[in-house]
């Protein structure tokens, strides 16, 4: 197998292509498991800056046939054409894709460098692909070191053990336009993880003057366990707006739940200042909301541009993270190849317990059996030492050779006990009496 990670994010695409790609994300990882031939697992991560796949191909030799079944699901879902979805998802193999997964499990590739939601949004990816079926044991193996590295970075580094946030940086923001939180009246537009992370951010800043509002008539759920105030399921969210100092939306609805026109006209006559926030990828408010008096926009776009990194904090993370996925690839490589080891180990160990097993109980020595035993794992040990470390280092030929000379180690002769012992070192193989 090997694995293929495609990737889009925020560094090299607008957001609005991202968002384009992300159309029906978890749809894809079950056709293209279903479908291809050559992809055996599929797990995609998508969140508001980025659109990644990460698949278990057979075999390397069809990582081009991978791509293209990627390019085409994604392209009949995003409206895009194979070849321009092929040109925004970069490719990334083998130990640059652990590398790559494991800095984005660290925040290391977010808007907010450090950012703690990421994390989750990484353990909740793999979660949705058990309950579709697509995941395999190496993106599971895979998926679970990447949430090891992200505890251990922030461990080791600190990074993100301030709480650093998209949600906390677009509320920074936010505040430069705001008297003091204590007073502020907040409608907050969506129930899912960004909604529960911002109605935290929220009130540990003071504010508790708190409605939710969902379009998918969520609200009264949600807002009942959190001890804040639900809008009436149906209410026109324009007009819940009157006197309102902040909305920070971020439900990921289809389609904006906040259009200019509605806006203005329930502002119709307001001097009131506004702050919106949008969180939504697929933009809850249209952008062009910023163009009306007294409203202030603040969007994904607006926190990447004041998204603060401590370079220190980074440097390590990043020394860790490439540490890590050297790590992790040889560690596969070695599980990967270790299988013919263990059958050469086995022929020669099985083979003698075989032999001893089958003498007579009069002809029977322990002595003479744990000093044959001994030297026939003596035989073993340093090839196998040796194309395991080969394993590791990924050096094919070395493998081989190693793998070679366990092939040529012979099952020792147990005509009895004493007799074997006393002739292995000519019947166990070469090095067997040094």
């Amino acid at each position: 197998m090997v694995l293929l990670s495609l990737v889009a994010s925020h560094r090299d695409l607008d957001l609005a292509v991202l968002e384009r790609l992300s159309s029906d994300v978890h749809a894809v990882g079950r056709e293209l498991v279903g479908a291809s031939p050559y992809v055996t697992g599929a797990v995609v991560v998508a969140t508001c800056n980025r659109y990644e796949l990460y698949l278990d191909v057979d075999d390397v030799a069809h990582t081009p046939q991978a791509r293209a079944a990627v390019a085409a699901t994604v392209a009949a879902r995003s409206g895009y054409d194979p070849t321009s979805v092929g040109r925004h998802l970069q490719a990334l193999v083998g130990t640059d894709a652990a590398a790559h997964l494991f800095a984005v499990a660290c925040g290391l590739e977010s808007m907010v460098v450090g950012e703690r939601e990421i994390a989750g949004q990484v353990r909740r990816a793999l979660s949705t692909a058990r309950h579709d079926g697509t995941t395999t044991s190496a993106l599971e193996s895979l998926f679970q070191a990447s949430s090891r590295v992200s505890r251990s970075v922030e461990a080791r580094t600190g990074l993100g053990a301030a709480g650093r946030s998209v949600v906390g940086v677009a509320l920074d923001i936010a505040q430069g336009g705001l008297a003091r939180w204590q007073g502020v009246r907040c409608v907050l537009v969506g129930t899912g993880s960004y909604a529960g992370a911002t109605l935290a951010a929220l009130k540990s800043r003071g504010c508790h003057d708190i409605r939710v509002y969902s379009p998918s008539g969520r609200a009264g759920a949600f807002a009942a366990a959190r001890g804040v105030v639900a809008v009436p399921a149906g209410a026109d969210l324009a007009a819940e707006l009157a006197g309102v100092d902040l909305v920070v939306a971020c439900s990921g609805a289809a389609g904006a739940v906040l259009t200019v026109d509605a806006l203005a006209e329930a502002r119709a006559g307001s001097e009131h200042p506004l702050t919106v926030v949008d969180l939504a990828l697929r933009h809850d408010v249209d952008p062009g909301v910023h163009s009306l008096p007294g409203v202030r926009l603040i969007s994904l776009t607006t926190v990447a541009q004041h998204a603060p990194a401590e370079r220190a904090a980074v440097a390590d993370a990043r020394l860790i993270v490439e540490r890590a996925a050297a790590e992790y690839e040889a560690g596969r490589r070695e599980r990967e190849w270790n299988p013919a080891v263990l059958a050469e180990r086995t022929r020669v160990l099985g083979g003698l317990e075989q032999a001893l097993g089958s003498l007579e109980p009069e002809l029977r020595d322990e002595r003479a059996e744990r000093s044959l035993r001994r030297r026939t794992r003596a035989a073993l040990h340093d090839p196998t030492v040796r194309a395991r470390e080969a394993a590791r280092a990924g050096d094919v030929v070395a493998y081989a050779a190693a793998l070679a000379d366990l092939a040529a180690v012979p099952v020792p002769v147990a005509t009895s006990a004493a007799s074997s012992s006393a002739s292995s070192a000519a019947t166990v193989g070469p090095g067997a009496g040094s």
